[in-house]
């Protein structure tokens, strides 16, 4: 069942992703959604933090295109299986978000260090901030993927657990950690994880060609795009995209910190993604 609570379509304020354009974003408050709402919805291109789901709606512009990749398929590059292998010694926990000093501190860090690097904002974040972001609104499927390095925790992924999906919700790594590709080892364990679940998709948010920092996404194959923005019942086309033209893995690595600017930062009116 989808209970939304409101529906809104906000101004257009400058695009994150392409300064030079304007971006509109529709916004669902939502105060109860089941697992198959929510698929359908991320068929169609929507993302979730807390309660809100969001996707662009900007008009003469469809640069932000959901990417997904077939679990069954994927298979990692030689740059992908190095990373694996560094981060054997992690210890991975899986269980329902939370918040702790801990996580705050380490996310708090991580966007120093992309504010520093990237020229991200550098906004402390608040543990109510946190909690309506990343806790709040989970239902039966938000997840989050510790990582561990001998008891301290240097990675977080959150992540949403449907039947037939994973998204990737949001990532934060230690930066002093960066040697680890601790992002694209979040990734490939999301993946292990869809294949274990036996889910067949898992969804890493928008691709934007356009920017240095969101044209990763596309490294990992095989992938699908979806095609326009499909409305209601309107059934969604995910079209596949080949592997020309593809990042190498330095540009992969360099991009891997890449901001969430799907409609607001995490700590921006809405809390805004992953990843």
């Amino acid at each position: 069942m989808l209970q939304i609570i409101r529906e809104t379509t906000h101004d257009e304020t400058t695009c994150a992703y392409l300064p030079d354009r304007g971006a509109r974003m529709r916004y669902r408050l939502v105060n109860q959604c089941s697992d198959e709402d929510y698929e359908q919805m991320l068929a169609r291109g929507w993302r979730r933090f807390g309660r809100i789901f969001f996707r662009p709606v900007c008009t003469g512009c469809q640069e932000c295109r959901s990417l997904r990749l077939d679990v069954a398929e994927f298979s990692p590059n030689r740059s992908m299986m190095r990373t694996a292998r560094r981060n054997q010694d992690l210890e991975i926990v899986l269980r329902p978000p939370s918040i702790t000093n801990q996580h705050l501190q380490l996310y708090e860090r991580y966007h120093r260090d992309m504010s520093e690097r990237r020229g991200w904002a550098d906004k402390e974040i608040s543990p109510v901030d946190y909690f309506q972001t990343f806790v709040e609104g989970g239902e039966s499927y938000g997840h989050e993927l510790l990582f561990l390095e001998g008891g301290r925790l240097v990675a977080v992924a959150l992540v949403d657990l449907l039947p037939r999906a994973i998204s990737a919700v949001y990532c934060f790594y230690e930066p002093e950690l960066r040697r680890r590709s601790l992002g694209v080892f979040s990734v490939l364990q999301q993946v292990e994880l869809a294949r274990d679940r036996g889910a067949t998709h898992l969804y890493l948010g928008y691709w934007v060609a356009g920017n240095a920092s969101m044209r990763y996404k596309a490294n990992y194959h095989p992938h699908q795009i979806l095609a326009g923005r499909p409305r209601g019942s309107e059934e969604p086309s995910w079209q596949a995209r080949s592997a020309d033209g593809a990042q190498s893995a330095d540009e992969v690595q360099a991009a891997e910190g890449a901001q969430p600017a799907e409609g607001a930062q995490p700590t921006d009116e809405v809390h805004s993604e992953s990843a």
